[in-house]
């Protein structure tokens, strides 16, 4: 029993996801198996939102990690390695999407993660004012709003994910929140 608990949990999440991101790459399974358990909820979150299907989001999420584990080696540490995950799942479901022929017309890029959100608990009646307010956003501003005061991305975050600078994003969260304060003042 004392070796036992000498023996290190294999299944405790890594304090340093990039030392897990090192070891998984050199193939550690260990050391991906502690990045998935940290991650998947996450993932999935973001697989079912956008797709809207519990069934389809468990399979895109499976096959977002089997990416993650094929394309390890091109993460280059430069954000967080929940940004750069997030970033592969948003694409598998939209790759997903065009494959199905389910795919939306894309103007600028990025609309889709809008679906991926979910809105903040209120009473039913705000809530329904709160999302056709969301709903009625500029796509730009309605992604960042989303991703920054929902998700509670960092702005350089954003940035990266939706290929806009940080003080783009800025700007659109601005804009964003000046018209959800119009349209629910009146």
């Amino acid at each position: 029993m004392a070796v036992a608990a000498l023996e290190p949990n294999r299944l405790t999440p890594s304090l340093d996801a990039n030392a897990d991101v090192a070891l998984a790459a050199a193939g550690d399974r260990g050391a991906f198996e502690r990045l998935y358990r940290t991650n998947v909820d996450r993932v999935f979150s973001l697989c079912a939102r956008m797709v809207g299907d519990r069934g389809r989001a468990e399979e895109l999420t499976q096959d977002v990690f089997v990416r993650a584990w094929e394309k390890l080696h091109l993460y280059r540490g430069e954000s967080a390695f929940s940004t750069w995950l997030h970033r592969l799942a948003v694409n598998v479901v939209l790759n997903d999407r065009k494959t199905d022929g389910r795919g939306r017309k894309r103007d600028g890029g990025g609309d889709e993660v809008v679906d991926t959100l979910p809105s903040l608990p209120t009473a039913p009646g705000d809530r329904m004012d709160l999302e056709a307010a969301i709903a009625k956003l500029p796509p730009g501003a309605r992604r960042v709003f989303l991703l920054h005061d929902v998700q509670g991305y960092k702005h350089e975050e954003i940035a990266e994910m939706l290929g806009v600078t940080s003080g783009g994003s800025k700007a659109q969260l601005h804009r964003a929140r000046m018209l959800l304060r119009e349209a629910l003042s009146r």
